[in-house]
């Protein structure tokens, strides 16, 4: 009895999934026809970056664990760094000096934030919790902890949406979600990913509404924070995606994957546009970022380098040794003069 009503289930499954997969097929065929010439083919008239002058200028050392995530200040002069340790350390990173360091109930705290403000900073990890600390010096930073949400696995990114309100948190439990840094209440959730979300991004416009996500599931999803939807969606990653970063232009999208490469989406095309990989290289990166223009790439990866490619020539223009372990953070600071790399060496540098 029981064969004879699960038979004809499982042949309309099997049909829509046959209809999906030759939909696909379609849509990357259509895609194709459109697709007539090559970012870098486009760029040969551009100049070369053939001089770039970048050195490490300050080395923070303080954790005494992998450093796991960190985020510029807005004030363009602090770092707040998370760490294996269990600790989140904000540092001036013009004079290498501590100015607080909080002890998180866990080891592994794999995400950090500031607040646009810069009066708070958020952050979380194996704790499963994003937890909120308003910074002030007269008084110790964790009296006023707050913790705001709690997913159902770890907590592996944060970022405040342009307000000291809101928190977008990405989790190991294939969830987004967003979060009232106030009431702690949800207020979206994002299902899309099939598996644990790495990374997430916002899109760079005032009124930001839109974000992107990348996960082990190796895709690439464009979400709209009001509906909770998620609006586009990216393939070609061959495995995990570690780390996603909107273009300045907010056209776009790079990502970082265990496949050792780099690849940047265009929105308005709906198709990768670039590829930036070497033979060479065959390491994983864990961590992307744009200059202010989006000319270059910085990507950290597990052979300990910062790799610096042209976005539009899909080329490398420079290399950046210094890290004793595998890179596994790196930001370009608000007004693009520093680049911060965080290491599983346990510290972290300012290069420029």
């Amino acid at each position: 009895m029981t064969s004879e009503v699960s038979g004809p289930s499982v042949d309309t499954v099997e049909s829509l999934m046959k209809e999906a997969e030759t939909l696909k097929i379609k849509l990357e065929e259509e895609r194709q026809k459109l697709n007539d010439v090559t970012l870098a083919s486009v760029a040969e008239r551009l100049e070369i970056i053939n001089y770039m002058n970048i050195k490490p200028r300050r080395t923070l050392k303080g954790h005494q664990a992998k450093v796991l995530c960190s985020d510029w200040s807005p004030d363009k002069r602090h770092i707040v760094s998370s760490s294996q340790d269990g600790k989140m350390i904000i540092w001036d990173a013009y004079t290498t000096n501590k100015e607080h360091a909080v002890t998180m109930p866990t080891t592994w705290v794999m995400a950090c934030a500031y607040a646009p403000s810069g009066n708070l900073v958020a952050c979380g990890g194996l704790d499963n919790k994003v937890t909120v600390y308003p910074l002030s010096l007269d008084e110790d930073v964790t009296l006023r902890k707050k913790t705001v949400g709690t997913h159902t696995s770890y907590m592996s990114c944060c970022i405040f949406p342009n307000s000291d309100q809101q928190i977008l948190t990405g989790s190991g439990d294939s969830t987004c979600a967003l979060w009232d840094v106030e009431s702690g209440q949800l207020l979206q959730s994002f299902h899309g990913h099939s598996a644990d979300v790495m990374t997430i991004d916002l899109a760079p416009s005032e009124t930001g509404n839109t974000f992107v996500s990348g996960s082990c599931d190796k895709l690439v999803l464009i979400w709209d924070m009001r509906s909770g939807h998620c609006v586009q969606s990216f393939e070609g990653h061959e495995s995990d995606v570690n780390s996603v970063k909107f273009h300045p232009s907010g056209d776009a999208v790079a990502t970082g994957s265990d496949d050792s490469t780099c690849r940047l989406f265009d929105l308005r095309a709906d198709k990768e546009v670039a590829t930036y990989s070497k033979e060479s290289i065959i390491f994983g990166v864990n961590s992307v970022d744009f200059s202010v223009s989006g000319r270059l790439l910085f990507s950290g990866y597990n052979d300990y380098t910062v790799n610096v490619w042209d976005t539009l020539k899909c080329v490398r223009v420079c290399l950046l040794y210094g890290h004793e372990n595998r890179v596994s953070c790196l930001q370009v600071s608000p007004d693009g003069t520093a680049l911060s790399t965080g290491s599983w060496d346990s510290t972290l540098r300012v290069w420029a």
